[in-house]
């Protein structure tokens, strides 16, 4: 049995903030509780979900950026969470990440040159007689010009500076790649000249992306299975072609049913929610999509799904599963 490069278990983060007009009380945000994943060795999962869901709060745990409240993150088989910052530095190079902003996660203060070659010394990865060739390298892999080592952040487009943030994640020389949101920023056809970028890297170096969005036409394109968040948690789990052709939660029906059509006048049962999100302050008891489920049971209301296998490889967190096949609305609705 081979070990996954990453695995999450029961991975909870939560927030303790203060409320009220002199900050007298306290509350608890549960940001991320009880997510469970594992991403296999040049594979690309897809996390995805509406704005808040807790997606990128699952990447900065992922990469240490927040210390978790429970579970376990492991890498390669070897537990990271509970490391400590110096037994953890020389793991980080194996866990990288691309920002959603390309402009705000660049230095302005350091040419492209020194933006590049600080992984490689923070890392011992090249010496001063060849940092200036494996620069050069990285800053070709991506697809710009030489002479763009020599300028600043700002002078570049959203596109390109994306194109640097790739570099430097890839010059410490990853394993995996957290995507947080990485081409959401951009416009729709630098968009995808990133994106096939990722895909053409990934074949040739072999990488793993954690590929955080909310654009399910992008996530179709990019990834090999799906995560779908709601408030915290995940609700559908599974290979993408069987989440984009029978989905198995109704929140993830409703997504899908959102993503635009390419071919006018086609039809679409478009599935609109009604409600808000619920506060994550405040999450409603048994499953956290009731509120705004178009096929809420009584049952929905007072206990939680579990996510369990309904077909092979393929995990859902809802209760309509129990039903007889004749009853339940999913099946129908496919």
């Amino acid at each position: 049995m081979t070990i996954p490069l990453l695995e999450v278990n029961d991975l909870k983060k939560h927030f303790f903030v203060h409320k009220g007009p002199f900050g007298m009380g306290s509350a608890t945000v549960y940001a991320v509780d009880g997510v469970s994943f594992k991403i296999e060795k040049g594979e690309t999962l897809a996390l995805v979900g509406e704005s808040g869901c807790g997606k990128s709060t699952v990447g900065r745990c992922i990469l240490r950026l927040f210390d978790i409240t429970a579970g376990q993150v492991i890498l390669d088989g070897q537990r990271i969470d509970d490391l400590s910052v110096g037994a953890l530095r020389p793991l980080r190079r194996r866990v990288q990440v691309v920002f959603q902003d390309p402009f705000s996660s660049l230095n302005p203060r350091l040419r492209v040159r020194e933006v590049l070659a600080e992984p490689m010394r923070n890392f011992g990865l090249a010496r001063s007689a060849d940092l200036e060739a494996r620069v050069a390298q990285v800053i070709d892999v991506v697809r710009l010009p030489r002479d763009a080592l020599s300028r600043w952040p700002h002078e570049f487009s959203g596109g390109q500076r994306q194109r640097i943030g790739i570099a430097r994640a890839l010059a410490a020389e990853p394993d995996l790649i957290v995507c947080d949101e990485a081409v959401s920023a951009l416009d729709v056809s630098v968009k995808a000249q990133i994106v096939n970028l990722l895909q053409d890297l990934q074949k040739k170096l072999g990488l793993a992306l954690l590929f955080i969005s909310h654009d399910l036409a992008i996530v179709e394109h990019m990834a090999r299975r799906v995560a779908v968040m709601y408030l915290g948690k995940i609700v559908e789990l599974g290979p993408k072609r069987q989440i984009f052709a029978t989905p198995k939660h109704p929140y993830t029906q409703a997504l899908l049913s959102a993503v635009p059509v390419p071919e006018p006048g086609a039809a679409r049962r478009r599935i609109i929610l009604k409600g808000d999100v619920p506060s994550p302050i405040n999450p409603p008891t048994g499953c956290r999509f009731h509120t705004r489920c178009p096929y809420v049971l009584d049952r929905c209301r007072r206990e939680e799904p579990p996510l369990r296998s309904i077909q092979s490889g393929h995990q859902a967190a809802c209760h309509l599963h129990d039903l007889p096949t004749a009853q339940n609305p999913l099946a129908a609705a496919v």
